[in-house]
């Protein structure tokens, strides 16, 4: 549910202080998505008055590109004390997009602590469960009562992200266990934590793939992930607020390549980000599929005599062209989120054509059907070549159309599955190539059906 925004009677002429104070009263989400509007200078005069604490809160829902700028504008003491009351992992993402000056100039006035930290978060590749963790999680010793473990939880708590979940570790951090706060609440109080612990523990690696992360919170319907490095020692965890995050932004990328947008979404938002990079981002794919799509006027070309003779036949080449660039679409995208999902992979590639070729054997039966009761009523009267027949030409359409319906379902589940095979994204692959593919594709099948069966 969408946080509701506190009713707050806006002065015309004082409108820093209606930002100040709903800032004060207001979810920072929803602070933070009133600043945006503002630049970095205006904004920071807003959140430099409020608590340090939900300064932090609020800094960290701003999108990145503001929150750089208005860091970079700060002097060093003031970006120190922000960058220090922010969660570990939004202070990595944001120390990260940094330029090389602003970060030399404020780790020296962080604390050591801090300083180690963003080392830590910072030196794991992009992409990775290391990368999107935070360090602000609870651990427990195995030997501790559960009262003194409610007791360590209570002392902790102010600075963690979370303690639902408390990770059992030996002394050289290795992960033995959890319990959850449910548990300690139940158990005995002299009971020890090691015969109350969890002993499968469902865990990621700092190389995992963040994505991967993310769906095992999402499948498990886990609060948080744990993430060990290399020798099995617990070096942060993933929250189930960050896999929404990361599952949104991996849904985003799909998307955008599916529709052949090359670059990164970024986090800026489409009014943040400037023209000149939407085209950046657009033109190359459209400059490509525009020049690959010349084969079809070859084709076309190739064939005028036969549009001449049959002057009906261009009438329905649209008809034929989009049902089989629908249905292609249709069949990669189920293809693409099956693999996204892990449901299906690239030995699963006869079983998913011989299901498509099912699939699209009855859909080719019907659309072939409508196909060949539109020609017969819609070109009632027309012109036809000596020897030819409303009927016949119909069903050449008809039988065109249905050829086409099922290559093209073919062909949107295999290039998919080829990529994936090849180690390159469905879904750059999919889309793009899809629509020129079975446009070409297409044609081949109308015209050599046309002329087959028609004799022209």
């Amino acid at each position: 549910m969408k946080p509701k925004q506190p009713d707050i009677q806006a002065n015309p002429d004082n409108p820093t202080s209606a930002l100040r104070t709903l800032c004060e009263k207001s979810h920072p989400a929803v602070a933070a998505e009133a600043l945006s509007a503002l630049e970095a200078a205006a904004a920071w005069e807003i959140l430099r008055d409020v608590t340090s604490s939900l300064r932090a809160e609020i800094f960290s829902h701003l999108a990145p590109s503001l929150q750089v700028s208005m860091v970079g504008a700060l002097p060093r003491a003031d970006m120190a004390r922000l960058l220090s009351d922010m969660p570990p992992d939004d202070r990595a993402d944001l120390f990260r997009r940094l330029p090389e000056e602003s970060r030399d100039a404020v780790l020296p006035a962080l604390a050591e602590a801090e300083r180690e930290d963003i080392r830590r978060l910072t030196d794991y590749e992009d992409g990775t469960a290391g990368a999107v963790m935070t360090s602000d999680y609870a651990t427990l010793a195995p030997d501790l009562t559960v009262a003194a473990a409610i007791e360590r939880l209570r002392e902790v708590a102010p600075d963690k992200e979370t303690i639902y979940y408390s990770y059992v570790v030996d002394d050289d951090r290795r992960l033995l266990g959890f319990v959850s706060l449910k548990d300690l609440i139940l158990a005995r109080r002299d009971a020890t934590v090691r015969d109350i612990m969890h002993k499968r523990v469902i865990f990621a690696r700092t190389s995992d793939d963040q994505e991967d992360a993310a769906r095992i919170i999402q499948k498990y319907d886990l609060i948080a992930l744990p993430i060990v490095n290399e020798d099995g020692a617990l070096v942060g965890i993933i929250t189930h607020d960050d896999a929404i995050d990361i599952i949104t932004q991996e849904h985003t990328e799909d998307m955008r390549r599916f529709m052949a947008i090359a670059g990164s979404a970024g986090a800026d938002g489409y009014l943040r980000t400037p023209v000149w990079k939407h085209v950046q981002q657009r033109v190359g794919w459209l400059v490509g599929l525009a020049a690959l799509g010349l084969i079809s006027g070859l084709i076309i070309h190739k064939f005028e005599a036969t549009l001449t003779q049959v002057l009906i036949l261009a009438l329905y080449m649209p008809m034929v062209a989009d049902t089989g660039g629908n249905t292609g679409s249709q069949s990669a995208t189920v293809v693409v989120r099956s693999l996204a999902l892990r449901e299906i992979g690239p030995r699963d590639t006869w079983r998913v054509l011989s299901k498509e070729l099912q699939v699209s054997v009855f859909s080719a039966a019907i659309l072939g059907l409508l196909a060949w009761a539109k020609v017969t009523w819609l070109s009632q009267g027309a012109d036809l070549p000596s020897g030819l027949t409303l009927t016949n030409i119909a069903l050449v359409i008809a039988v065109a159309l249905a050829l086409q319906v099922v290559t093209a379902t073919l062909i949107g589940a295999l290039l998919p599955l080829a990529a994936a095979r090849l180690r390159l994204d469905p879904a750059v692959v999919a889309s793009p190539a899809l629509t020129t593919i079975v446009d070409i594709t297409g044609l081949l099948i109308y015209f050599y059906t046309a002329r087959w069966a028609l004799g022209v």
